[in-house]
């Protein structure tokens, strides 16, 4: 039977404490006990449905913890302050000194700093590799490799990540596989192509409003228990704890999650067709001329489309900037980073999102400076949105020829 995501999210139930079809919010920092011994155990991690400390966990963090599990796939997950605060105890968690991480060498350039910057002060080294060729991922292994990381599909360039060949890597090499979904919500489900930790942005498409950070850890409960333990567990002592009051806005907006995909998908599959006719350097996985695009279909669910997220090259970056300042003063999106909101957001990631990155490797990427990095939005009329685009891109002269 085929995996359904949305199917797992809709078919969770939770009733608040006085009937409210949303679960009530959990507003409290710390948790009361009737015994002493209740407590003893809670803190040990030995008494279930009972709570300590909202750092540790809450029922409403819980709640979207659970909500996201069933969406991945996966026995469990526990949610976090930002999707930073997700990534970096996962990674912290999985290695110590004197290990090392083969990571895709096209990352969010906050991933890519703390990995490039932060991790080889606690003796932790990074290998960055084109993760789209198989043989390079497997040379970059050693003895002391303990993680294989990517983003399904990477922040800005839009490669794809065999997730199955990566997968069956980290089995042969006894890695974990750890995958960051945060572009590809509903569209890629990891765990079931053989990841063994799925990462999320809470922050982007899942919750859509472009009001809050969040982060989620989605793996096994071992896993999990491990990241929430008092004594060592590096989300519990690191402390990016979700505020109760956000996950139960967050998880409010995850069940319109399939709607809202099903439109991101459907407005970047116009655009990008559109902007490559038109004669754009065009990059989206729904295109077939993204080398990509098969090893794409071949893992989504289709319903959910290729996503959201597209990019143009208009050549410089002094273009790039006077094309972005254009639309916003024309209503057409606003230039702004992050992505998943009703709007469309667009920014330059070399100059943004993917400064942490040196410029000569951003070079050695393909990361040119006249690359937009496009969140397409929600409009109900794609075909207007492409039409004041393109009268934008005419007047600056990035397109000479006008639309017939």
């Amino acid at each position: 039977m085929a995996f359904k995501p949305a199917n797992n999210i809709q078919d969770l139930q939770y009733f608040g404490e006085f009937g409210g079809v949303n679960p009530s919010i959990s507003d409290s920092s710390t948790y009361t006990f009737l015994s002493a011994k209740t407590m003893f155990d809670t803190f040990e991690g030995n008494a279930e449905g009972c709570y300590l400390y909202s750092r540790h966990s809450s029922p409403s963090n819980l709640y979207l913890g659970e909500a996201l599990a069933a969406m991945e796939g996966t026995e469990t997950a526990t949610v976090t302050a930002s999707g930073m605060g997700a990534i970096t105890p996962v990674l912290l968690q999985l290695c110590g000194s004197g290990d090392h991480v083969v990571s895709s060498r096209t990352i969010y350039g906050g991933t890519y700093a703390f990995l490039k910057n932060f991790t080889p002060r606690l003796g932790v080294s990074t290998s960055f590799v084109d993760i789209t060729k198989l043989d390079i991922v497997e040379a970059a292994i050693t003895p002391k490799t303990k993680v294989l990381y990517c983003e399904s599909v990477s922040n800005p360039l839009l490669e794809v990540a065999d997730i199955k060949g990566l997968a069956n890597l980290a089995k042969k090499h006894n890695l974990q596989l750890v995958v960051d979904n945060t572009f590809s919500p509903l569209s890629i489900s990891p765990k079931k192509l053989g990841a063994d930790v799925v990462i999320h942005s809470l922050t982007k498409f899942i919750n859509g409003t472009s009001d809050t950070v969040g982060g989620v850890v989605c793996g096994t409960q071992e896993f999990i228990d491990q990241l929430r333990n008092v004594n060592d567990g590096a989300a519990m002592l690191l402390g990016s704890t979700m505020d109760s009051l956000r996950s139960a806005s967050v998880l409010k907006n995850l069940r319109t999650l399939h709607i809202r995909m099903q439109q991101h998908s459907k407005n970047a599959t116009y655009l990008a067709k559109k902007f490559e006719n038109a004669g754009l350097k065009t990059v989206y996985p729904g295109l077939e001329s993204h080398p990509s695009h098969q090893l794409f279909k071949s893992m989504m669910n289709p319903e959910y489309g290729f996503g959201g997220m597209l990019t143009i090259d208009v050549g410089s970056l002094d273009k790039a900037n006077t094309l972005m300042e254009l639309m916003q003063e024309r209503n057409l999106g606003y230039l702004a980073v992050s992505l998943g909101f009703y709007k469309t957001l667009f920014s330059a990631p070399g100059s943004s999102t993917s400064s942490e990155i040196p410029e000569d490797e951003q070079a050695e990427m393909g990361l040119s400076d006249g690359l937009i990095r496009f969140s397409i939005g929600l409009d109900a009329d794609i075909e207007r949105t492409f039409d004041m685009m393109h009268q934008c891109m005419t007047e600056l002269g990035i397109l000479e020829i006008e639309m017939a």
